[in-house]
């Protein structure tokens, strides 16, 4: 029986959807899990300093190939481990800016995978929060410290909001589902009026970020997952 290695920087608990579309397109392959494939689980519960031995515990279990979600760290700890057992990747940032492959249309080596283009469209977004608050002059990044990667979307975010003129706040925050970036705009950066935002990260995110600013008077929403 075959055995494909999930590697995930988080937890299960946030990636119970997800986990039911990677079952599900294994299936339509014609793999079904405990049937005729085997998948070992790895997860490093927001510590990304675990990747890089998880990633050894899949290639000394010898999986047929591994599957990295959730951050590039993931997939940069797999290509460090094997050069041999293909690595299929999903990132949110430039996996050949980052090392993964030698480029988009021929990646070369044993790695391939989706871009999702998630933190090249940062500066769009930021456009898209101007439009929306055109007296916006500071914009409030909430960010959860724990999730994957935090400091590359910031990064982004930093370059874009210098771009067109925005200064920007940090804020750290933390829950106990699938971690996320979002972003608010506001005139003075005043949480009394400010403008508030919203992900599609999952409901969850929604109604704790809602509970807490349940007193604003004015919202503007925009998708930052």
């Amino acid at each position: 029986m075959p055995v494909v290695g999930f590697l995930n920087p988080t937890s299960l608990d946030p990636n119970v959807d997800n986990l039911r579309g990677f079952r599900q397109g294994l299936k339509e392959a014609g793999y079904v899990e405990g049937e005729n494939v085997a998948i070992e689980y790895r997860w490093a519960e927001n510590q990304i300093e675990r990747l890089p031995e998880l990633a050894a515990e899949l290639v000394r279990r010898q999986v047929a190939v591994i599957a990295t979600t959730g951050a590039t760290a993931a997939a940069s700890a797999a290509k460090a481990t094997t050069a041999t057992i293909p690595i299929v990747f999903l990132t949110g940032a430039d996996p050949v800016r980052d090392n993964l492959v030698t480029s988009l249309a021929r990646p070369g080596g044993n790695l391939t995978g989706i871009n999702l283009l998630t933190t090249d469209l940062t500066a769009k977004r930021l456009e898209l929060l101007r439009e929306l608050v055109p007296a916006a002059t500071r914009v409030a990044v909430l960010v959860n410290p724990a999730g994957p990667a935090p400091e590359t979307m910031l990064n982004h975010v930093e370059v874009a909001a210098r771009a067109i003129g925005l200064q920007i706040q940090v804020l750290n925050a933390g829950t106990s589902r699938r971690p996320s970036q979002l972003l608010c705009a506001s005139g003075p950066m005043q949480f009394s009026s400010a403008a508030t935002p919203f992900s599609s990260a999952g409901v969850s995110n929604w109604s704790i970020w809602h509970r807490a600013t349940q007193s604003l008077r004015h919202i503007r929403c925009v998708n930052m997952s």
